[in-house]
């Protein structure tokens, strides 16, 4: 693995945004930034010569142009490009796999919709060993300045399964930016509280406040680690899916886990972080999260 901050480029105005805010990323990481494109091939069964030559053209203007910019506006930034040729998403999820953090285009369809996360990034992003952030075109900017207002940096957690790389990077970032981080686990009452929970509100509570004394105790030993960063924490009843949506709105950076299978094949990607990449108008970081083994 190299340390460096890479980029999938494509010519879309979602590309160039995730090269913006890869270029910024980079900047606060202090390691280079590798713009890539990726020629889809064989696209078909014969390709003419002639069209191999202009789209390998067409390829480096490309990369230049977005290197050019992210010199421009980060001077002293180190920028380097590549060509890479075959299927999409298997090469960018090994480019991804070398780097420190991968960034991907989204495509926008509104606030109410959500955005349109593609097959290309949703593969790249379900396979990834490490974390793979998608961006859209209003989201490039998500850099916080030390004028304007911020209001950080939101991670989902589920208390139930282990995420230390999920918490160990959400404090690294949230170091790096200066900004604070909100964490939120959701929960429903289980079903085997029946009418109890209606004759007695007071046993929702009582839950509530167990859960969130679990999520800080979570957090106690990384808020020791980085003992700059605030990072607060909530266990709020209802759908994780609309609460984690909700609190994206006008976040810096959201952050979700995704747990890897046990399995070597195959990739799995919760309905939260599922719904999150589609409805967050912020920049979403998924983060592979490891399975404990187990012996039987």
């Amino acid at each position: 693995m190299t340390a460096q901050v890479t980029v999938g480029l494509d010519g879309s105005d979602e590309s160039l945004a995730a090269a913006r805010w890869g270029a910024g990323e980079a900047v606060l990481r202090e390691v280079p930034l590798r713009l890539v494109h990726v020629e889809e091939w064989p696209n078909t069964p014969e390709v003419p010569l002639p069209y191999a030559r202009t789209s390998a053209e067409q390829a480096e203007e490309l990369l230049r142009g977005g290197a050019d910019r992210a010199r421009k506006e980060h001077p002293g930034l180190e920028v380097f490009t590549g060509q890479l040729c075959g299927r999409v998403a298997a090469e960018l999820t090994a480019a991804a796999d070398e780097a420190d953090l991968m960034a991907l285009g989204s495509r926008g369809l509104g606030g109410v919709l959500g955005f349109f996360v593609g097959s290309v990034s949703l593969s790249v992003v379900g396979a990834a060993r490490k974390p793979v952030v998608l961006v859209r075109t209003e989201g490039a900017g998500r850099h916080a300045e030390p004028t304007a207002p911020r209001d950080g940096i939101v991670v989902g957690v589920d208390i139930h399964h282990p995420c230390e790389s999920l918490l160990a990077f959400s404090f690294a970032e949230a170091a790096r930016r200066r900004v604070p981080l909100r964490f939120l686990h959701s929960w429903t009452l289980p079903a085997s509280y029946g009418r109890a929970a209606v004759v007695d509100p007071g046993i929702g509570e009582e839950l509530g406040a167990r859960l969130l004394g679990d999520l800080d105790g979570l957090l106690a030993p990384w808020r020791e680690r980085f003992p700059g960063v605030e990072a607060t924490a909530k266990a709020v009843s209802g759908s994780a899916t609309h609460r984690m949506a909700q609190a994206s709105q006008g976040a810096e950076l959201v952050i979700v886990g995704r747990r890897t299978p046990r399995l070597p094949v195959g990739t799995r990607l919760g309905r939260v972080a599922h719904a999150v990449l589609h409805h967050s108008p912020a920049p979403v970081a998924v983060v592979p999260l490891s399975e404990p083994t187990g012996t039987g």
